[in-house]
């Protein structure tokens, strides 16, 4: 096989299609760099790891526009990487800066967990970058990774991450209950986020009635449609008078760390 020939024209094929298909660009660039990446693999088989950089030489030539060694070795990661996890087809809402940001992972529970994330909240290559900075699929439990790896049902409850990560926009030292709620208050976009999907934020404060099978909220606010309130008990520890109030399955206790 012409292995060079055929990155080649991967390649050259994709830019034409990066100027007339605007709107399949991403699905484009991925197939792309999945087939490069693997007639890469396949050519190191038979030539050794430096035909990388020889290639990476003749395609600045040959096509008018750099992809340097590194470029090509990350391409080959890619089909490496897509290979181990057996894709069938690319992730439809991953891009080539989405995949950059996973291809630090290992863990595949991990990369699946921050894949569907990405699906569901439709967010950025910056933002995933975030989650994973913030280790979040570290901060959710051991029974709620083994119902994502076994696609069981969720409650809103379970992707509640611990310890629950607070901006400190302001930079407080002295810390108090209210110091907490205002924080809070302040980003509010960035704590529902953090909660997870099925959370909203309608009021600052709301009485709560303890001992008994509904809140003020489910009571009255609740709409049929809508599922049963979950109480949080934010604490800077875990401790056994927090726990004890947590008895109800709807009420759960979670640490707090400021970022």
């Amino acid at each position: 096989m012409d292995y060079y020939n055929e990155i080649k024209n991967e390649l050259f094929n994709n830019e034409i299609n990066r100027k007339v298909k605007k709107y399949s660009i991403n699905k484009s660039d991925l197939n792309t760099y999945y087939n490069v990446g693997k007639i890469l693999s396949e050519a190191g088989k038979h030539y050794g790891d430096n035909i990388i950089g020889e290639y990476a030489n003749k395609l600045k030539n040959d096509l008018n526009k750099e992809y340097n060694e590194r470029t090509l070795r990350r391409y080959r990661q890619f089909y490496n990487f897509a290979t181990n996890l057996k894709w069938s087809a690319m992730p439809t809402k991953l891009s080539w800066s989405h995949i950059t940001e996973l291809m630090v992972l290992s863990n595949e529970d991990e990369i699946n967990y921050y894949i569907s994330i990405v699906n569901n909240r439709n967010i950025g290559y910056r933002k995933l970058s975030e989650l994973i900075k913030n280790d979040e699929y570290s901060r959710i439990d051991d029974i709620t990774k083994k119902k994502l790896k076994e696609y069981a049902k969720l409650n809103a409850s379970d992707l509640v991450k611990n310890p629950i990560m607070i901006k400190n926009n302001s930079n407080y030292e002295l810390f108090s209950e209210k110091v907490l709620q205002r924080l809070i208050l302040e980003d509010i976009e960035s704590f529902l986020e953090e909660l997870g999907i099925g959370f909203t934020f309608i009021k600052s404060e709301y009485p709560i009635k303890f001992g008994n099978r509904y809140n003020y909220i489910d009571k009255n606010i609740k709409t049929i449609e809508e599922n049963d309130t979950v109480g949080i008990i934010i604490c800077k520890q875990d401790n056994e008078y927090i726990i004890k109030y947590c008895s109800d399955d709807r009420i759960i206790a979670r640490e707090y760390e400021l970022v």
